[in-house]
């Protein structure tokens, strides 16, 4: 069983539905857990409200929502576990999307998701995160050295470019909607690793993937972790992933592991 961890609401649909339709359709049992055990729906400005003129540039893409149309017709989307109910020892991976609105806190603040975060990470079980879902990797703390369980990883994340031009085209109406922290996401991360050349921020002028085109996404694996920076890097990733916990299903020293 994976688990793809949601906040109570506002998390990018792009992030959760396009990971989670490559291992539905590959056959994983993949399940969702929220901070209270309730649906959670995904940000409404990127299925529905919108960005005015920028709408082209800023919602989701037609592939993304119809993604997540599936999405939220799997009886496993409609009857979540809490975060407090998802047991590790029943796992076989871990994903976290990301998102701009305020409901994304439910997640990122949560200590038991930050736990169990952390006890699957350290368990070496396949664990994906994008955006500011790596926010709750840099939060989650090994228990042996009190530091992040990625100190000594590399990753991406939401680059502080691509945060502060989203802020700053959209700030004089939207305020800080792209500013859920007063830290970028790139900053927080990158201050919990050991060494800040281990933040990869991939090329400066990043392009969207498409799931013909999945290279020109980008992506950091470290071990039993892969990472991503956005929604235009998520068929790629989506396929990394999956790849991931093919090879932890296969990997004989583990024992292998089933979907």
């Amino acid at each position: 069983m994976i688990v793809f961890l949601l906040p109570s609401s506002g998390y990018d649909p792009t992030e959760a539905a396009v990971p989670w339709a490559a291992l539905r359709d590959a056959g994983y049992d993949v399940r969702f857990a929220t901070p209270d055990g309730r649906v959670a729906l995904a940000d409404r400005r990127l299925t529905e409200t919108g960005f005015s003129w920028l709408s082209p540039w800023l919602m989701t893409r037609r592939a993304g929502l119809a993604a997540y149309g599936r999405l939220t017709e799997d009886p496993r989307f409609r009857a979540p576990l809490s975060y407090a109910k998802v047991d590790p020892a029943c796992l076989t991976g871990l994903f976290v999307p990301g998102g701009h609105a305020q409901g994304m806190r439910t997640l990122l603040e949560d200590p038991a998701a930050q736990r169990l975060f952390a006890r699957v990470f350290l368990l070496g079980l396949p664990v994906g995160a994008v955006c500011h879902g790596v926010l709750l990797a840099a939060r989650a703390k090994d228990p042996t050295t009190g530091r992040s369980v990625l100190y000594g990883r590399r990753t991406t994340a939401l680059t502080s470019l691509l945060e502060l031009t989203a802020w700053n085209l959209t700030r004089m109406w939207l305020g800080r909607y792209y500013r859920t922290y007063a830290t970028t996401v790139q900053a927080e991360v990158t201050a919990a690793l050991a060494d800040p050349a281990h933040f990869l921020a991939g090329p400066a002028l990043p392009v969207r993937d498409t799931a013909a085109r999945p290279g020109r996404g980008f992506t950091v694996r470290d071990g039993n972790y892969v990472s991503a920076r956005w929604p235009g890097d998520c068929h790629r990733l989506a396929a990394d992933y999956l790849a991931l916990v093919r090879s932890y299903r296969h990997a004989p020293e583990r024992g292998g592991g089933r979907p």
